[in-house]
């Protein structure tokens, strides 16, 4: 118990401070969001990985938490997904190349064992979709932190319940991490995840989440596992969507996820984040319940319900320029024009006195 209060601490401090340190560095390389306006570095991501892997290699190494086979390997293949995002973020790399990598790795780390083969080759596939999905998630400000940290305590719980203790300690360590990175990135942020970061925490909370559901029922495994990461399935499903019946392509970027629409909605930053983090709570806490056996698994179809109606009714939002701004525009811009039209022609005469820059002035 005192060790996990000390590791977290020391990982909610370190990744604070690691995230601010790193942002004038990461300014000054060019490592940025290039879908902001304004640059905003990417130190946050890479703050949060060399804490996470620092604290959990130091309990390993003082001897308060020895971390097993499976703990390792999964920190292993976390770090070397991390490096890939870290160069997508500096390079720009396909999506593809990002996919078949945390897929590599998820084969690699998915207990075979527990699922067989088929179930293994399954459980890949939905590590790289949350992974990716987690990369998604942060196009908003607070987005990306909040979700992850509700999902690592939710998924440390029923590792914790199924005395995965070196699990439960990993994800203890990440979520603690996430929330010195939110200091930082609450909206308007100062740094952000990159996909370094979130390539990083969607992997290892997606990987815990198989393993400690690894021999339970197929059909209360999907929908545990669906609730545990609703929030960012359902704005990958939202973005696919939109962009499909669009026409636009896939990989394009454009202001179609589920923070930009409550935003068109009216929500300011803030109250996107808090609403999308309250969604993610219920999603995470339902999952928890079901696993601990404390309710039903007919809890589970109220995600399985209510997350397709709210991704086809933010379809129906708008996600170009606003149409009152344009008719606004166009009116404001007609009636100048029938001003100037009304205008006398002898006003037109200007004095040669006059200097343009008075004409300018006053005119």
């Amino acid at each position: 118990m005192l060790y996990g209060i000390a590791a977290a601490t020391t990982a909610l401090l370190l990744a604070a401070v690691l995230a601010a340190l790193f942002r004038v560095p990461a300014l000054r390389l060019g490592l940025v969001d290039r879908r902001r306006q304004r640059p905003l570095p990417l130190s946050g991501g890479v703050a949060v990985v060399l804490v996470t892997c620092l604290v959990v290699a130091a309990g390993d190494w003082l001897g308060a938490a020895r971390l097993d086979g499976e703990v390792r390997d999964l920190l292993v293949a976390g770090a070397a997904i991390a490096v890939l995002g870290l160069v997508a973020d500096v390079w720009r790399l396909k999506a593809r190349f990002l996919v078949v990598g945390t897929a590599v790795a998820a084969a690699w780390v998915v207990p075979y064992g527990d699922l067989g083969v088929p179930g293994g080759m399954l459980a890949a596939g939905w590590v790289t979709f949350v992974a990716v999905a987690f990369r998604s998630l942060d196009h908003a400000d607070g987005l990306a932190g909040t979700v992850g940290v509700l999902t690592a305590f939710g998924v440390a719980a029923c590792a914790a319940a199924e005395v995965m203790d070196g699990f439960a300690g990993l994800l203890s360590v990440l979520a603690a991490a996430l929330t010195g990175f939110l200091m930082h990135n609450w909206p308007p942020a100062r740094v952000a995840l990159g996909g370094c970061g979130s390539l990083f925490a969607g992997f290892l909370l997606a990987v815990v989440a198989v393993t400690v559901r690894a021999g339970h029922g197929l059909g209360v495994n999907l929908g545990v596992l669906f609730a545990l990461t609703a929030v960012a399935g359902a704005d990958v499903v939202l973005v696919v969507l939109s962009r499909r019946l669009a026409g636009r392509p896939l990989p394009r970027r454009a202001p179609d996820h589920l923070a930009h629409r409550l935003r068109r909605l009216g929500l300011t930053g803030q109250g996107a984040a808090v609403l999308l983090g309250m969604a993610a709570f219920a999603g995470v806490l339902v999952a928890v319940l079901v696993h601990l056996r404390w309710v039903g698994a007919q809890a589970l179809w109220w995600v399985a319900g209510v997350t397709p109606v709210v991704v086809l009714g933010l379809m129906r939002v708008s996600v170009g320029p606003a149409r009152g701004r344009r008719q606004v525009a166009s009116t404001h811009g007609s009636s100048q024009r029938a001003r100037v039209s009304q205008v006398p022609k002898a006003s037109a005469r200007v004095s040669s006195q006059v200097r343009p820059q008075l004409r300018v002035r006053n005119g």
